[in-house]
């Protein structure tokens, strides 16, 4: 029976790195299909830009296998499977600042083999689809960060790849900045092509990345969906301000804390009023407010302390079993 699921873009199988004696990746195994925006997770040194740069071809794997749109090769062997990769670096410094963002789009055209005219015709296409029409002709070198970025997506897209390689892409940018960034890399995705989305900024995944995988000492400690993720939270904490009637005054300290009943609540320790709320898994914050106003206290506030995404990337940090 012929099967009707498409073909993956990106299939990781067994792939480990080591530099001298020291592992970096351990038995990576992914499997990521056309379309999909997969976001690799991972704290400081985790080895996601050791990651992106074996699938990209920049360096071979100790061992294991990277197979892009069908090909099981190493991507730097073969020039053809190369034009298959966008790389979009977290740094914009390869550019020639004193060119214009045309002229350099040109320039990495002729690089990636296009001729002239196709080089033109593509620079031109991608300049507006990144929203750079207006700046076509200055000088990169007077680009904002942000242009600078819009850019580097620009460059990746000129050999129309099926995979888009994306290190940190909103590091450094104002949060107009980054939405707009994301809103980009939306749209690849949407038009078929697949994105590899490496990042430390936690919350935003939530409503960006179809799946998320989480990158920790080696491995893959997680993969799936970003609500399957949020389900490995281990706890949700919220700063809560109570008020009443002298409810808090009267009952004590010890006395306001029970009142949370399977919830916890303990004292800031910064002012009388301010209480940490901890809900366990399984639990609801509802249940634990309304006793609380049962109780005679008024909650003036409750505020998030940590996201649960946040909560569940501590978690597996944290978990060497996870």
């Amino acid at each position: 029976m012929v099967s009707l699921e498409p073909r993956p873009t990106l299939v990781l199988e067994a792939i480990h790195r080591s530099f001298k004696d020291n592992p970096v990746l351990q038995g990576l195994d992914l499997v990521v299909p056309p379309g999909e925006i997969h976001a690799i997770l991972g704290p400081n040194g985790a080895g996601k830009t050791t990651l992106l740069r074996l699938i990209a071809g920049i360096s071979d794997p100790t061992s294991g296998t990277v197979t892009v749109d069908g090909v099981s090769k190493r991507p730097g062997v073969d020039r053809n499977l190369r034009r298959e990769i966008g790389l979009v670096p977290a740094s914009a410094n390869s550019f020639y600042m004193r060119l214009s963002g045309f002229e350099n789009l040109l320039f990495f055209g002729r690089l990636e083999g296009l001729t002239k005219s196709e080089a033109a015709t593509r620079a031109d296409d991608l300049i507006g689809r990144v929203g750079l029409t207006e700046a076509r002709d200055r000088r990169v070198g007077h680009y904002s960060t942000g242009m600078q970025r819009r850019l580097t997506v620009a460059r990746a897209m000129l050999t129309d790849p099926v995979l888009i390689l994306a290190d940190e892409s909103t590091a450094g940018l104002d949060p107009d900045g980054a939405r707009s960034v994301r809103a980009l890399f939306s749209a690849i995705a949407a038009a078929g092509t697949t994105v590899l989305w490496t990042t430390q900024r936690i919350d935003e995944i939530r409503g960006f990345a179809d799946r998320v995988s989480f990158l920790h000492g080696g491995t893959f400690r997680f993969t799936g969906t970003v609500p399957e993720l949020v389900a490995r939270a281990r706890t949700r904490r919220y700063i809560v301000e109570l008020g009443g009637n002298g409810s808090m005054e009267s009952a004590g300290l010890k006395g306001v804390e029970a009142l949370a009943g399977s919830a916890r609540l303990e004292s800031t320790g910064t002012a009388m009023r301010l209480f940490t709320l901890t809900i366990a898994p399984g639990e609801m914050l509802g249940p634990a407010l309304v006793r609380l106003s049962a109780a005679g206290l008024d909650v003036i506030s409750c505020t998030e302390e940590r996201s649960p995404i946040e909560e569940a990337f501590m978690g597996l940090t944290e978990d060497r079993d996870s």
